[in-house]
C-alpha cells in the first residue's frame, strides 16, 4: 500500500531518506499511557492477592481492568501515530508528514536551505537521536525535527542533495564556438557575435516576472522577456531566480513542468 508521503512526490522526485522519530519517542511522549498500563497491571495483581471482603475485591477488580483498558488504547495510539510519521530527504525537499487520519506535511526546499543545527545529549549520541533545526538564508529556523532517529546522518544526507542539486545548476555545457575568425572588415561601431549563442536575460526582469505570478500572472513566468542585448548573468542571479522560481512551484503558483521548462531556459542564458 502506498504511504501517503508518497503521493506528495512530484515527477522525477525521488527519496534519498526515509525515517521518523526515534524508538524513544513514543515513550517520552506517551508516558502518561505507559504510566496507567502498568498501574493497571499492578493494581490487578495485588487485586488477585485480596480474599475478604469480596465488594472490595470486585471494586479494585473493575478499576483495573477499566485503567487497563484505557491505558491499552492509549498506547495504541501513541504507537500508531509514530508509525505514521514519515521524515523524507528527497532530491528536491525536505518533508515531513505526520497524523493518521487527518495529515500534516511540511516541507523546506533545499534551495532555500542555508544550514542545519543539531542538537544531541550524551544519550543522543549513544542512541543516535538528537533534534534538528534547519535555517533559511535569513538565520530563521523553519521546521525542527524533534527526537530525529539517525540525526547525524538524515543532516548529511540532506546537506548531500543540496549540494548535489546545486551541481545540477551550474553544470552548464559551454557555449559553441565561432565557426569562422571575425572580418576585417567587420563594422568598428561593436564586435559582430556569430554562433548560436543563448540570449542573456537580466536578473532584474527573471525576479519581475517570478514575483508578478505570485498575484496569478503564471504565464508571466513561463514567459519572462528576454534582451538579447543584455548581460549575461552570474551564477548568484541564477540562483536567485531559481530560488524564487522554486518558492513559486512550492506554493502552487506555478507547475513543476513550468518550473523545469523555466529553469532550462535561464541555464541557457547563462
Amino acid at each position: 500500500m502506498t504511504r501517503y508521503a508518497d503521493r506528495l512526490l512530484a515527477d522525477g522526485e525521488h527519496v534519498a531518506l526515509r525515517t521518523r522519530q526515534h524508538w524513544l519517542a513514543p515513550i517520552i511522549d506517551g508516558r502518561v499511557a505507559w504510566a496507567i498500563l502498568i498501574a493497571s497491571i499492578v493494581l490487578l495483581l495485588l487485586t488477585s492477592q485480596i480474599r475478604e471482603p469480596q465488594i472490595a475485591r470486585d471494586l479494585f477488580g473493575w478499576v483495573s481492568l477499566a485503567l487497563l483498558i484505557v491505558g491499552l488504547v492509549w498506547v495504541g495510539f501513541v504507537l500508531v501515530a509514530w508509525y505514521s510519521q514519515d521524515y523524507m530527504v528527497t532530491s528536491r525537499r525536505v518533508l515531513k508528514v505526520e497524523g493518521i487520519l487527518n495529515k500534516r506535511s511540511a516541507d523546506s526546499s533545499l534551495e532555500k536551505i542555508n544550514d542545519a543545527v543539531l542538537a544531541q545529549s550524551i544519550l543522543g549520541r549513544m542512541l543516535g537521536f538528537g533534534d534538528l533545526d534547519i535555517l533559511t538564508a535569513n538565520e530563521e529556523s523553519v521546521d525542527r525535527y524533534r527526537l530525529l532517529a539517525n540525526a547525524t546522518f538524515f543532516k548529511r544526507t540532506m546537506l548531500d542533495q543540496k549540494h548535489r542539486l546545486e551541481q545540477e545548476v551550474f553544470q552548464v555545457p559551454a557555449p559553441p564556438l565561432r565557426a569562422s575568425p571575425p572580418s576585417p572588415s567587420a563594422s568598428p561601431s561593436g564586435p559582430t557575435i556569430t554562433g548560436d549563442v543563448p540570449a542573456a536575460t537580466p536578473a532584474a526582469a527573471v525576479v519581475v516576472g517570478a514575483k508578478a505570478a505570485v498575484v496569478g500572472a503564471q504565464a508571466a513566468v513561463a514567459a519572462a522577456p528576454s534582451d538579447a542585448g543584455g548581460h549575461a548573468m552570474t551564477a548568484d542571479e541564477i540562483t536567485r531566480a531559481l530560488g524564487d522560481l522554486a518558492d513559486l512551484r512550492d506554493r502552487g503558483a506555478i507547475s513543476a513542468e513550468e518550473f523545469e521548462a523555466k529553469k532550462q531556459e535561464l541555464l541557457g542564458r547563462l
